[in-house]
């Protein structure tokens, strides 16, 4: 990269994305592979040169020498960024990818996702919760901005996103991420669903105690259904990082772990003693598209008997529902050292699909 295409890179930068830039190699020509955080959702494209990257995700001039009249320095709004992101992907065929984040994790922890599956030819991109900051910063500095949002708010919130694109999106969530998943495909909103280690639904029975300890922090003060709530470092190595070495676990609590809303884990610990519960999910619905429930065999927050009993919830549908499971992973399989595996078996998943 030429000292031109790093102040152009500056330039898009100082107009307020994050960028995540590397020049590949793709054919016979080179291709800036750009990752932009903006407003609280990654977009990923793939453009012929950084000057066309930096037009058409900030409006930067491709020389910094020409007339501002033909090169326009004003950033065009979010849904223009998503529209010109989402329109260059590199195949419209295939069907828009979304990924939906859990408790405790930033959207922003997809973006290695959503840069593979844009390799792969997918578009992509995570949108936040409701309330969440388009950074981990600034979502830890307002804390309480998600408090009180419950599952219905995240599922409704998702849906609104899903009504703007331009067909049902596969949908990939984790953890809370995972029922959201589950409930947004079960309406008819979704190409297909992919939950990993997604918190229980109604109907669910085994509450082993591994899970009750990881929501403890939580449930230990019914006013947190009303407030936001953090873990520590400690807290998030034994919900998330069990399974991955301490230094690692505490890495990733530092990157990417944020308060979370607490009423999510009232809702689906009380699931089976509330008539209407918001984690309730249209099990029998036949005309669904296919779900795949990934099950990590370490996972202290979902056990692997969670997950198990999840698919249970399904028998009477006949749609498709899969299990895979990954003996080794704890919770954090979606983020740790481990991620290409869980990323790269939903992938030959969806490919075994035609998706």
């Amino acid at each position: 990269m030429n000292g031109e295409d790093d102040q152009l890179l500056a330039n898009l930068i100082a107009q307020g994305a994050v960028v995540d830039g590397d020049l590949i190699a793709v054919g016979q020509r080179w291709a800036i592979h750009a990752t932009i955080a903006y407003g609280g959702e990654i977009l990923v494209a793939e453009y012929d040169s950084i000057e066309q990257a930096c037009i058409a995700l900030a409006g930067t001039p491709p020389n910094p020498r020409d007339p501002p009249a033909a090169h326009p320095t004003t950033p065009p709004t979010k849904p223009a960024l998503e529209e010109t992101a989402m329109s260059i992907a590199p195949s419209p065929t295939k069907a828009p990818v979304m990924f939906v984040h859990g408790l405790w994790l930033h959207a922003s922890s997809w973006t290695p996702w959503v840069e593979r599956f844009a390799a792969a030819g997918y578009r992509a991109n995570a949108p936040a919760w409701p309330g969440e900051a388009a950074t981990v910063e600034a979502t830890r500095a307002d804390a309480e901005a998600q408090a009180g949002h419950g599952i219905d708010d995240v599922v409704e919130h998702h849906a609104a996103l899903i009504a703007e694109l331009d067909q049902p999106p596969i949908l990939i969530g984790h953890s809370f991420g995972g029922t959201i998943v589950e409930r947004l495909l079960s309406s008819g909103l979704g190409a297909a669903g992919i939950a990993i280690d997604a918190a229980p639904i109604k109907g669910v029975l085994p509450v082993p105690i591994s899970a009750l300890r990881s929501a403890f922090p939580v449930l230990k003060n019914p006013a947190n259904s009303r407030r936001s709530v953090a873990l520590t470092a400690e807290q998030f190595r034994y919900g998330f990082g069990n399974a991955i070495p301490q230094e690692e676990s505490d890495e990733l609590w530092e990157r990417w772990a944020i308060p979370s809303p607490g009423r999510p884990i009232f809702q689906s610990a009380t699931a089976n003693f509330t008539p209407h519960s918001q984690a309730k999910v249209d099990t029998d619905n036949d005309d669904r598209g296919p779900l795949l429930l990934i099950a990590g065999g370490q996972d202290h927050t979902v056990p692997e008997s969670v997950t198990k009993s999840t698919l249970k919830q399904y028998k009477h549908s006949d749609a498709t529902t899969e299990l895979v499971e990954l003996p080794d992973r704890g919770h954090s399989l979606v983020i740790d050292h481990g991620w290409t595996e869980v990323a790269d078996a939903c992938l030959a998943w969806l490919a075994g699909h035609d998706l």
